[in-house]
């Protein structure tokens, strides 16, 4: 199961000195696909919040390949890489306007109380969304 954005255009501000997209970005580009898949199949973020489930990152890896540059347009493929149990894992592919890949990485989410910061199962309803 997989998602894959729109074209993003880099901005100016996500450059550094060398005129790369400074590498704390990816990780952000990574964020945003993961919410707007998770959006497109009606999942929020705020109403788990409020219904007592916490999703925090605690797993992060980007491997760069090739950078972006300000004015390259890219896309973020985001991969459900496993059937949900306690945690959500994620893999990612960044792709520029010529098709080349950027970047690669992983994230993994896990499901927490609010109350407890324990570790929980994967809801149902999420687990529906998914199969």
């Amino acid at each position: 199961m997989h998602y894959t954005t729109n074209p993003i255009a880099v901005r100016y501000g996500e450059t550094d000195q060398m005129q790369f997209v400074h590498h704390s970005n990816y990780l952000k580009y990574f964020e945003l696909a993961r919410l707007e898949w998770l959006s497109q199949m009606e999942i929020s973020y705020a109403q788990m919040e409020r219904d007592g489930i916490l999703m925090p990152v605690v797993s992060a890896v980007v491997n760069y390949k090739t950078p972006l540059f300000f004015g390259d347009t890219f896309q973020v493929k985001v991969i459900l890489a496993k059937q949900p149990r306690a945690t959500l894992d994620f893999e990612y592919e960044i792709t520029n306007q010529k098709g080349e890949i950027i970047c690669t990485g992983s994230t993994v989410l896990a499901f927490l109380s609010p109350k407890t910061k324990r570790p929980m199962r994967c809801p149902d309803f999420l687990l529906k969304k998914f199969n």
